[in-house]
């Protein structure tokens, strides 16, 4: 016998109503903010960031692809890791396949991480993915947006993230569970997982000036990690203590 709260239809439909009343309000609420984030000032970008892409290497301005928006998901794959966070890796399954969508709408989706490019090809090729990826290794690009830190910022907790001092701790072992695990499935330690963060930025490319106009971290991503968005409509919701899920390839191995 199930714990849950059972009812009739008609009980069911006067409660399904009036959440539906909440769900028009709440998308209402996205409208409003999409709307706001599209009126953020642009922030032009000076710097010359280099990267290494699949056509060789390349500008910021060349991962727009010809298109004049750019979206970057900053994916946790640091040089020491042996494989991407399995995390980023859930996330990337679901955007791969719109990314031709997205192209056909004036809108490159790529993912940058700092990995060497070989490595990148190397699991994206495992993945099964076909998005564009580059490698930003030897540039400032993760660390001025970010989502990468030093071991001396880490070691004197001097880290930015999500707009704010960062306040996780490695040293405490309540706060290090879930990351421990995450990082032995990158083939890293805790301290090294954890200096890179995901993220993702926005940019605009006009009469050739490259302006970055949005980035969201942490929490910000939960919209568009696709899984979530249907799992939070099952019965059950996240029904989750701990990062239960695997990279595509892994769930029917021991």
């Amino acid at each position: 016998m199930t714990k849950h709260i059972t009812g009739t239809r008609k009980e069911w439909l006067a409660a399904r109503l009036e959440l539906l009343e909440a769900e028009k309000e709440l998308t209402r609420r996205s409208d409003e903010l999409a709307r706001r984030r599209q009126e953020l000032p642009w922030v032009r970008v000076d710097k010359e960031y280099r990267f290494k892409t699949d056509e060789g290497r390349a500008s910021l301005a060349d991962l727009f692809r010809g298109r004049s928006q750019l979206l970057v998901y900053h994916f946790m794959f640091g040089s020491d890791y042996t494989a991407g966070c399995p995390s980023c890796s859930a996330i990337a399954d679901g955007f791969d396949g719109f990314v031709i969508h997205l192209a056909n709408h004036d809108v490159t989706l790529a993912a940058v991480s700092r990995a060497p490019l070989a490595k990148l090809q190397a699991y994206k090729q495992r993945m099964g993915w076909t998005f564009p990826w580059a490698s930003s290794l030897g540039s400032d690009f993760n660390f001025d947006f970010n989502i990468a830190f030093t071991e001396e910022q880490q070691r004197e907790r001097v880290v930015e993230y999500n707009y704010r001092r960062d306040p996780w701790d490695i040293s405490r072992p309540e706060e290090t569970v879930e990351a421990r695990k995450l990082a032995a499935m990158t083939g890293t330690d805790v301290a090294t997982y954890t200096r890179e963060r995901p993220g993702m930025s926005a940019f605009a490319l006009e009469d050739g000036v490259v302006y970055h106009t949005y980035s969201t971290y942490s929490r910000g991503l939960d919209g568009l990690w696709g899984m979530y968005q249907w799992i939070d409509r099952a019965p059950k919701g996240r029904n989750e203590t701990n990062a239960w899920w695997r990279r595509h390839d892994e769930y029917n191995k021991g």
